[in-house]
């Protein structure tokens, strides 16, 4: 049995729905997408520590320009 992802939006996205969601209930895997397209939008999937990292990073500020 397959387990079905459970989507989620940032607690920081806008209204309008122009966001990114995230699935982690799927074991062994972050799954990432964009809101906009819903179902049909293109998943990326990374590892979860890999995924870790990279918000870590991204909190830090080591993407701002």
């Amino acid at each position: 049995m397959s387990t079905q992802p459970e989507w989620r939006k940032s607690s920081r996205s806008n209204q309008g729905g122009n966001c990114v969601e995230v699935a982690t209930n799927v074991p062994g895997s972050a799954l990432i997408r964009d809101s906009k397209l819903g179902e049909a939008s293109p998943v990326l999937s990374a590892v979860p520590a890999t995924f870790s990292a990279f918000l870590a990073a991204a909190k830090d500020g080591q993407f701002d320009r």
